[in-house]
């Protein structure tokens, strides 16, 4: 079985928020130490991203209430953060809602990699993180929460639902617990 990176909603929209604004270096420096840990071990990496076509047909009943015209295709708002290390031979998966699961080809990819399990990073952690892993523990999937990698422009709503998928949907594990952690996938002692 295989574990895979899933990284969800690195986008720039997201980090116009004043706190994610100043979050921006450390999350995107934190998230491309994990994707490089998660190249060197061959584990595969899957980004993504959610976008609404520009005259918000497809978008969440909130985003179409408020006419907010955020993560619009075609717009660099829209596009991964530049200073993250994407590779053409990642996956990427386009999403119209919170969940990378509804109505997306996720389940199918993680299918073809044979993935068990998931190392899970990206904003923001009250929406689209938690209904992802909450997603991912309904299909049975192992999470490792990604704990330097994932963060929320809200920081008492961060908190609150950190405290919540660690230790139930999840384990949190810092970049360097998941390094010491990674050699044990090949010797299948991944959950030691």
């Amino acid at each position: 079985m295989t574990t895979v990176a899933l990284l969800i909603d690195m986008q720039a929209d997201f980090f116009g928020h004043q706190r994610l604004t100043l979050l921006r270096p450390a999350l995107a420096a934190h998230t491309n130490t994990l994707t490089a840990m998660a190249r060197s071990a061959a584990i595969p990496i899957v980004w993504v991203r959610q976008e609404f076509a520009p005259d918000l047909s497809d978008a969440s009943l909130e985003v179409r209430r408020t006419q907010r015209m955020v993560v619009i295709a075609g717009t660099p708002g829209a596009d991964l953060l530049p200073e993250l290390d994407v590779h053409v031979s990642d996956h990427f998966v386009l999403k119209k809602r919170y969940s990378a699961f509804f109505g997306t080809n996720l389940d199918d990819l993680l299918r073809q990699l044979d993935c068990d399990q998931l190392i899970v990073a990206g904003v923001n952690t009250h929406a689209c993180v938690r209904t992802t892993v909450v997603d991912a523990y309904q299909r049975d999937y192992e999470v490792i929460l990604a704990k330097d990698c994932i963060d929320s422009l809200d920081r008492e709503h961060h908190e609150v639902t950190w405290r919540y998928m660690d230790g139930k949907l999840g384990r949190g594990m810092t970049n360097e617990e998941i390094r010491a952690w990674i050699p044990l996938l090949a010797r299948g002692t991944r959950n030691a």
